[in-house]
């Protein structure tokens, strides 16, 4: 064997011992950005968790003032109404007794007393037809 031969094997042994430390330096890699990426991943996922809550509770917060507000205006609108509602009642009321019209208990006390009359002339009636 020549200092040749023994250069080129020794150069050949060193060429495959790079190649393969390049391969499971590779490996390695790959291994470690595997773990790292679902590291990565569990970390993104907690921090996304984190963020959800804390805006859950910023949204909620602001959601209950926002109905706060809405109930304080209804009941505003509500007693407005209300308060409507009675000024339009007594204004017809007072209009309608201006006009003389009748309001309803009045109404119902002229029914009866229209139906007594119906009755009494119906009597009156019957009375005259059978003694004549």
């Amino acid at each position: 064997m020549t200092d040749e031969d023994t250069s080129q094997k020794h150069l050949s042994k060193k060429i495959k011992d790079s190649a393969r430390q390049i391969w499971l330096a590779g490996l390695g890699a790959y291994n470690k950005a595997e773990e790292d990426a679902g590291k990565v991943f569990d970390k993104l996922v907690q921090e996304g968790e984190d963020i959800e809550k804390k805006t859950r509770g910023v949204f909620e917060k602001q959601f209950k003032i926002v109905e706060d507000r809405v109930d304080v205006v209804r009941d505003k609108a509500n007693t407005t109404m209300d308060k409507l509602e009675n000024v339009f009642d007594s204004r017809v009321s007072k209009a309608l007794d201006r006009l003389r019209v009748p309001n309803y208990l009045e109404y119902k006390e002229l029914k009866e007393e229209v139906e007594q009359l119906r009755e009494r002339l119906a009597e009156l009636e019957k009375k005259q037809g059978g003694g004549e």
